[in-house]
This record gives structure tokens, C-alpha cells and sequence, in this order.
């Protein structure tokens, strides 16, 4: 692709105006509406969330393998 400082005014303008017809399509809802109905769904994942609730050690496939040891 072109990077951005490449190209002329006209062709970022017609970028932005590409962008900006894909998101007046976008439905819109209100804060008020949708910030409680987002609060409800995390609060309903609490239970299952790793970062919350922690992961079991048997379970973390990130877990070291073995110590290591400075002598």
C-alpha cells in the first residue's frame, strides 16, 4: 500500500470519504442504553474471566517449564 505521507490531498481526502460512508451506516444507540446492557454482559462473564478470576497452574499453558538457578 502507499504510506500516508505519499499520498496527495486529494487521494487522503477521498480515503477519509470512503471511511466516513462506511460509518454513517453504522446504527447508532445511545451511551445511556448500551453502557448498561455492556456493564450486564461483563458482569454476567465475571465468573469465566481468567483475568478476573485468575488461570488453575495445571491450566496455564504459559507457566515456566523449570526454575533457573544463578550460581
Amino acid at each position: 500500500g502507499t504510506m500516508a505521507q505519499d499520498m496527495t490531498e486529494k487521494e487522503l481526502l477521498k480515503m477519509e470519504l470512503d471511511q466516513l460512508k462506511k460509518e454513517v451506516k453504522n446504527e447508532r444507540q445511545m451511551v445511556s442504553k448500551t453502557g448498561k446492557e455492556i456493564k450486564d454482559y461483563i458482569e454476567s462473564m465475571a465468573g469465566e474471566d481468567p483475568l478476573l478470576k485468575g488461570v488453575p497452574e495445571d491450566k496455564n499453558p504459559f507457566k515456566e517449564k523449570g526454575g533457573c538457578t544463578i550460581s
